[in-house]
């Protein structure tokens, strides 16, 4: 092969439930180009793509059935339950398909989702944008596997430069503070291992700062931050979202347990 020759790309990986019946959007995808395509039995969602994005498709007919049945937070739950995974909800069609359901309450359930469970939404007009959707997410998952972002701009020359210039990159750390985190922790992997009350033992790192590193640093899993954010719902929406927890491989604090339970004796 001519070494000037641009070599073929790879396909990128790509599993769908065995139980997705849409062939229109299998077709188009199996003709892109784009995928190696696996057909499975998926424990949750509808397509994994380059084993690392999870994604639940939905008609809008379909998004109504699952808010009325409260399906829609039990399938939401399950796909955050990974933290390996990053989730994703595709709807497919118009706000008005189909719909008698007012749109304030599927905007309620939505905001449920993306905000409180943690799975963004991603809408689709028809099962040819599905297929550019899922194209383009193949296309962008391969050149992060590869490598293939480039980040510009200036570059120090020497390690110590480096290390400055990447932990300058953390909330509220200038070049001043940069230099007293390696000279505290030795290297900039400690630095950002560190917990929040070692930080503070930094000269002019407070509270706040110490908090903002931590939350950058940091990502507790979709799962985690879920159970979090029901603590401030009420008890009978909170049952409403989990009255299938048991299935969902969330453990759930005794107290929130106890609400739920409790909102389930008056529902």
């Amino acid at each position: 092969m001519n070494s000037t020759e641009a070599r073929p790309k790879e396909p990128v990986p790509l599993v769908i439930d065995d139980r997705e019946r849409c062939e229109e959007l299998l077709a188009l995808l199996g003709d892109s180009g784009t995928f190696d395509i696996e057909i499975r039995r998926l424990a949750a969602g509808d397509y994994l793509l380059n084993n690392r994005i999870l994604i639940e498709r939905k008609t809008v007919p379909d998004l109504i059935k699952s808010i009325k049945s409260g399906l829609l937070f039990d399938q939401a739950l399950r796909l955050a339950a990974n933290e390996r995974l990053t989730p994703i909800l595709l709807l497919e069609g118009s706000r008005r398909q189909g719909s008698r359901m007012r749109w304030a309450s599927i905007q309620g359930a939505l905001v449920t989702l993306s905000i409180f469970i943690g799975v963004p939404v991603l809408w689709t007009r028809n099962p040819e944008d599905t297929a550019a959707a899922l194209c383009s997410a193949g296309r962008q998952a391969r050149a992060v596997t590869n490598g293939a972002l480039k980040r510009h701009g200036w570059r120090p020359k020497g390690k110590r430069a480096l290390q400055n210039f990447i932990l300058q990159g953390l909330p509220g750390v200038g070049p001043d503070r940069a230099c007293r985190l390696i000279d505290r922790f030795g290297s900039v992997r400690a630095a950002l291992s560190a917990q929040p009350k070692d930080l503070r033992e930094v000269h002019g790192i407070g509270v706040k700062t110490a908090d903002k590193i931590d939350w950058a640093v940091n990502e507790p899993s979709p799962a985690r931050s879920c159970v979090a954010q029901l603590e401030v719902l009420e008890p009978e929406i909170v049952w409403r979202a989990l009255n299938d927890y048991r299935k969902s491989n969330i453990d759930l604090p005794d107290h929130l347990l106890a609400r739920v339970n409790e909102a389930h004796r008056r529902a």
